[in-house]
């Protein structure tokens, strides 16, 4: 783990009644029934057209809702156990992305949609209408439809890269690196809580800070993290919702430093002077 702090209508046809063979009479009335027959074909042919045109396709319909709503996780090297970039991906799990999404599991998002503010820039919940194009994706099928449809592979971040090194013109100031840790092949969630020393020996101040995974397999283990600044301040008390994480002789001046998780890109931190 690294830390970095910043500086149709048919016709009738008369019957004829003229004296003529009776194999030319069934003919005359086996030739009204083909023709109502070649009639009524193209008329079903278009209902099961329209038919087929309403049922959503993934390339059409279920892949943008991916992309926009499930990819940031459900990508390779990703938390999620799946990626849902393309068809072959997608297809296999069509009945469990049913189910989650119907009860509102997947994708995660905590918020009771009934009360409170519903606006946010970086929401990832589903619309209702967005759970019934998935929804009737499924049950009719989960089809492909026509490849040409598919929108255009988004593009996501370089995670093994500093977000804001462009921003700041260079690489991180201080770069302050976690223990290794092992995660067991079977086990439970762990909260790995170690405390690591900056080596600063004077005041900083924080422009902007950034935290992530080393490798790909840590960003597939590290569902999220938390840092807090712990720093000998006259007078401050521990604060208690540090859950015994601080070590001896230190408190938590300001608590929370920052919080990581898949999509989140960094911190920056605004300086407010005082007039």
């Amino acid at each position: 783990m690294k830390t970095e702090y910043r500086e149709p209508k048919f016709g009738h046809r008369e019957e004829r009644r003229m004296i003529e063979p009776k194999y030319f009479r069934m003919t005359s009335r086996l030739g009204f029934f083909a023709l109502a027959l070649v009639a009524i074909l193209p008329v079903s042919r278009v209902a099961t057209s329209q038919v087929r045109s309403s049922v959503p396709t993934f390339s059409k319909d279920i892949a943008p809702i991916f992309q926009e709503k499930c990819q940031a996780c459900h990508r390779p090297d990703s938390i999620a156990p799946m990626s849902l970039r393309t068809y072959e991906e997608s297809k296999p799990w069509a009945r469990g992305i049913r189910e989650k999404v119907i009860t509102r599991n997947m994708p995660p998002w905590g918020i009771d949609k009934s009360v409170g503010i519903q606006h946010f820039a970086n929401d990832r919940s589903l619309s209702d209408q967005e759970i019934d194009t998935i929804v009737r994706w499924v049950d009719a099928g989960a089809l492909q439809g026509d490849p040409k449809d598919m929108p255009p592979a988004k593009q996501w971040p370089d995670d093994a890269k500093w977000n804001f090194a462009d921003m700041f013109g260079g690489p991180p100031d201080l770069i302050v690196k976690s223990p290794r840790y092992t995660v067991p092949k079977v086990a439970m969630d762990a909260w790995y809580k170690p405390t690591v020393d900056t080596e600063l020996m004077e005041q900083r101040w924080v422009r902007a800070i950034e935290i992530h995974p080393v490798t790909a397999k840590g960003r597939k283990v590290t569902h999220h993290a938390l840092a807090r600044l712990l720093q000998q301040e006259p007078g401050t008390v521990a604060n208690p919702l540090d859950n015994g994480s601080a070590v001896a002789g230190l408190a938590t001046a300001d608590g929370l430093f920052m919080e990581w998780a898949v999509g989140k890109q960094g911190e920056i931190i605004v300086r407010i002077r005082a007039s």
